[in-house]
């Protein structure tokens, strides 16, 4: 069920989002609050699952990870054990890093994240075509990425 949400919340969403280090203090002055009604309200969307967490944004390509690969999984299973053991094995595969069950022609859409295109053909042969139920795969090169999500 989706909490309830007003201008406050949303704001101090909107300032942690774009910078998880803000101060209790910082953030209550940008929303226009003071600081325990901010603290208080920063308890209550942690408790309530709306912040799952905090932590540092990396950047990928300082990190040797440029290479950036969507894949599509067909499974030759889609009965719920196959995808239960599907959805299991693909967590286990660190180069992946989003995973979606999709409503398509395929099954799931993984985005891999790898140093170059060798590193991720090794990825696909040894790892993603290994996943339990896998049928087929198809491989689509990002040539660059204009936005990603930044939370």
């Amino acid at each position: 069920m989706a909490l309830e949400l007003d201008r406050f919340d949303r704001a101090i969403l909107r300032v942690l989002a774009a910078d998880g280090r803000v101060s209790a203090t910082e953030l209550a002055r940008r929303i226009g609050l003071t600081k325990s009604p901010t603290q208080a309200r920063m308890k209550r969307l942690e408790a309530a699952g709306v912040i799952t967490g905090y932590g540092a944004r990396l950047d990928p390509i300082r990190m040797g990870l440029a290479h950036v690969a969507y894949v599509e999984v067909k499974l030759s299973d889609t009965r719920e054990t196959a995808l239960q053991a599907f959805n299991r094995a693909v967590l286990a595969v660190p180069e992946v890093e989003e995973c979606h069950m999709i409503a398509s022609r395929f099954d799931y859409l993984l985005k891999v994240r790898t140093a170059d295109i060798q590193d991720y053909r090794r990825v696909l042969g040894e790892k993603l075509s290994t996943l339990p139920f896998v049928a087929s795969t198809s491989t689509h090169v990002a040539m660059e990425s204009v936005k990603e999500a930044r939370g």
